[in-house]
């Protein structure tokens, strides 16, 4: 891939105290050989496995996730930072999401009828097409995987893993996972690549497609060369996803739903609430409450998560580029009512902060704050708060909250999203299609949508 001739290294380091731990050697060229191969020759076997048995191995994997919560959770705080209680919540979302494919599989690849004018039987039938790419992301390190391996294998498609290079304990957690609940050789093989490894594999022929979820840089580059080889992509890119607030007959309730989803997973999160946009007679009140939240906040430990403290971002280095934005903001007029602090390094803590009065010429408002820092801004109409909504070149997710059900619909229909919800931060379960728009990326993953990607749609018709 072009950003560089190699990757950073494969290597713990615990945000929290900035301390290294394991270091994992990056792939050699006869490994990256050995995982196509093992993932084609897979893919030959493992598609012709009835759906029926596919699905037993696929809830075997569930199982195994529930299981091993508290060690997988462990392992993802300690690599980056993630509260302990979110990363074990994390590994049983995974159990969800697994057992939801083992269940709805068969149902959802079924052949589906085709009405015809000329006679004969036509149907539409859902094939696999064969071993596929993921290059998955930090900040959930469990979740991003499930999603993307959990239909794929349910449909008998194979998975080679690239993971992030700051979580392998977790991509070779979930490997022994996959292997333990009978996971054939090489239909889940994960892989420490560089980016040229990346390049190589997804021009293999043996790679039928390929999925990130990450940067947009990282999208276009992917992108870029899936279509320079002819490969389906499916690329999930973040976002800066609009919080609208209309109205509201209990302000703090609503300003307490607003934090606790901006700072679920240290705000790391890229369908996060990352602008709040609120009619003005609730503003005052809205943005009081937010920073009475943000106010005397201190580092702590994560896997302690003491009242009164907060947890680390996932590397020094994202601790620093947030500072940074957040920093352009205020020295360009913007108000920092609380938080906004970096720790001394090498730690990754940034207190949760509070930013108002962001303008055009910020960089907070036009890039994404992948962080604990809740930005509001002030609207005095529907159409104002619409027109704001739509102003990004993201279009992720996006939420619409007023007591009047009707009128937050309206503004919710309007929304450039790949998800819109009314009244709630997110719609989210197993069961629900995550994706977005514009330069969010495009494709979807679970739900019914997620059996739908990398699937050969094929045509069967007999004549009379």
């Amino acid at each position: 891939m072009s950003q560089s001739q190699t990757s950073p290294a494969y290597q713990i380091v615990n945000p929290a105290t900035g301390a290294v731990g394991q270091t994992f050697d990056t792939a050699t060229d006869a490994e990256i050989e050995a995982a196509l191969a093992s993932a084609h020759a897979a893919y030959v076997a493992w598609k012709d496995v009835p759906i029926e048995e596919r699905a037993k191995v696929v809830h075997r994997i569930a199982e195994l996730f529930v299981e091993r919560k508290d060690e997988l959770g462990a392992i993802a705080t300690l690599e980056m930072g993630k509260p302990l209680s979110e990363a074990v919540g994390e590994a049983e979302f995974c159990g969800d999401i697994f057992d939801y494919f083992a269940n709805e599989g068969p149902t959802l690849a079924a052949d589906q009828p085709i009405k015809t004018f000329s006679g004969g039987k036509a149907v539409v039938q859902k094939l696999p097409i064969g071993a596929l790419l993921g290059i998955m992301p930090w900040n959930y390190p469990f979740y991003q995987i499930a999603r993307f391996a959990a239909p794929n294998l349910m449909l008998g498609n194979t998975i080679i893993l690239k993971h992030a290079e700051s979580v392998p304990g977790s991509a070779l957690a979930v490997a022994q996972l996959l292997k333990d609940a009978g996971v054939p050789d090489g239909a889940y093989v994960n892989v420490f690549a560089s980016y040229d490894q990346v390049e190589t594999m997804i021009a293999d022929p043996r790679v039928a497609g390929v999925s990130l979820t990450g940067s947009e840089r990282a999208g276009a580059v992917v992108a870029s060369i899936a279509g320079k080889n002819l490969k389906k992509c499916v690329l999930e890119l973040g976002g800066s996803d609009p919080y609208v607030i209309l109205d509201t007959d209990d302000v703090s309730a609503a300003a307490d739903t607003a934090w606790e989803t901006r700072i679920s997973n240290t705000g790391q999160a890229c369908n996060s609430n990352k602008r709040m946009i609120v009619m003005d007679d609730v503003f005052d009140g809205f943005v009081a409450r937010l920073t009475e939240h943000a106010s005397d906040l201190r580092p702590g430990d994560p896997t302690a998560e003491e009242e009164g403290t907060f947890a680390p971002l996932s590397s020094r280095a994202a601790a620093e580029n947030l500072a940074a934005q957040v920093e352009d903001a205020v020295s360009k007029g913007a108000t920092l009512h609380a938080g906004g602090v970096l720790s001394e390094g090498p730690a990754a803590y940034y207190s949760p902060a509070v930013l108002t009065g962001i303008t055009t010429e910020m960089r907070a408002y036009r890039e994404e704050l992948f962080g604990p820092v809740a930005v509001v801004y002030k609207v005095s109409g529907d159409d104002e708060a619409l027109a704001l909504a739509n102003d990004t070149v993201y279009g992720l997710g996006g939420a619409v909250f007023s007591t009047d059900p009707e009128r937050a619909a309206k503004i919710a229909q309007r929304l450039d999203v790949g998800m819109s919800n009314v009244n709630t931060p997110a719609g989210e379960g197993a069961e629900v299609p995550f994706g977005g728009v514009k330069r969010s990326g495009f494709g979807r993953e679970l739900g019914p949508l997620g059996m739908d990607e990398f699937v050969n749609k094929r045509m069967f018709y007999v004549a009379d």
